[in-house]
């Protein structure tokens, strides 16, 4: 299936395709004379940063766990909330970048809506997936920290539950605004980090009569590092940070938030349990929307 790396070029246009290290690459309708000259970093060629998985060995393993339960309509909160709101909040953007793609579907349904998308992820068991699923998309396997492509070359990206699995998140969103162009557009969605801080959830409080049931929030200011078991033997690494460290490390690099949206959880997802259902007005999603000055 992988084959070296190569060039090929006709008359029109210039095709770029690796595949040791990145997935099969034909720009889209990106292509054009010197495309590749166009969109890559002139420092990045083969760089063995783009080979690596930088998520680590946890990614890597239980990149299956997430294809089966998150993907491909199997995940509510996906299919009537997260993949709806990109296209929308992406509409009308023509070249767009999905930041930490994993196997591609908010890549997949972008490019269904006309815009010229192009994935990337540090996974291989991820950005392989996302080329065997590939209906026409474009993906690279390279980090967020280290995107390679050239400056302003994107007119708006995205990062969908992402970040919280990065730790060197400065890095990644100084990646992102160098790669917009004026004016672009970045829509990061996060786990809400208020309300889904680590430790959150339901009390059921039966010192009180009658009793009582609140959602109580973890420690919210404690920047931290941890592993969850999500599901047994499945371990996913997780980085918590305050609201207020996304948000000036955005300013820092020219990225305005000009909306945030907090949605409610999904009716197919509160359906699920009783207690989802409980939780309807707490929301799990924080989306900033952001403007590259």
């Amino acid at each position: 299936m992988f084959q070296p790396f190569a060039f090929g070029s006709s008359p029109n246009q210039t095709e770029f395709s690796y595949r040791d290290g990145c997935t099969h690459l034909n720009l889209l309708s990106f292509l054009m004379n010197d495309a590749v000259d166009q969109f890559m970093h002139p420092n990045f060629g083969c760089d063995p940063l783009a080979r690596k998985s930088v998520t680590g060995k946890l990614w890597e393993t239980h990149a299956d766990w997430w294809q089966k339960g998150f993907t491909d309509g199997a995940d509510p909160e996906y299919e009537e909330q997260i993949l709806p709101l990109a296209v929308d909040l992406l509409k009308g953007f023509d070249r767009i970048l999905d930041v930490g793609c994993g196997e591609g579907q908010i890549t997949r349904r972008l490019n269904m809506a006309n815009s010229q998308i192009l994935g990337i992820d540090a996974t291989w068991a991820q950005i392989s997936e996302a080329a065997a699923r590939s209906s026409d998309e474009s993906y690279v396997r390279a980090s967020a920290e280290a995107i390679p492509f050239k400056n302003r070359v994107f007119d708006a990206a995205i990062a969908c539950l992402v970040f919280e699995h990065i730790v060197e998140m400065e890095d990644a969103i100084r990646e992102v605004a160098r790669v917009l162009r004026p004016s672009g557009r970045f829509v990061l969605m996060l786990n809400h980090p208020l309300l889904q801080t680590p430790g959150s959830g339901w009390v059921d409080d039966h010192m009180v009569d009658p009793p009582d049931q609140y959602w109580r929030i973890g420690d919210y200011l404690i920047e931290q590092e941890t592993v969850e078991e999500v599901e047994l033997g499945v371990h996913i690494p997780f980085v918590h940070r305050p609201l207020s460290i996304y948000v000036n490390t955005l300013s820092e690099n020219g990225l305005t938030v000009e909306r945030m949206l907090e949605p409610s959880p999904p009716e197919a997802f509160t359906e699920r349990h009783d207690s989802y259902a409980a939780a309807a007005f707490i929301p799990r999603l924080l989306v900033l929307i952001c403007r590259r000055g």
